[in-house]
């Protein structure tokens, strides 16, 4: 889509977020304080994100700086599983 879409001034980009404390899974990530902390002890930044953390990344894909960005997957985990 990214390369069909591209001559049409259309960016086609994927956001792969890590865990996210969300109701995803019945929320259990979120619910659970035990899992969310060791799901936040494979995370590099040390805590499990928040939806805030995922949608920043999306709207700034919407920008003119990010207006180069086609045909990518942008893994937003706060360095899950490093």
């Amino acid at each position: 889509m990214a390369k069909e879409w591209g001559k049409r001034g259309i960016r086609v980009n994927v956001v792969a977020p890590g865990a996210i404390a969300t109701d995803f899974g019945g929320g259990a990530v979120r619910d659970n304080p035990q899992m969310n902390e060791h799901v936040a002890s494979n995370i590099a930044l040390g805590r499990v994100g928040e939806a805030d953390d995922i949608g920043g990344v999306i709207a700034s894909l919407c920008t003119e700086e990010f207006g180069w960005v086609n045909g990518t997957r942008l893994e937003v985990s706060g360095g899950q599983m490093l």
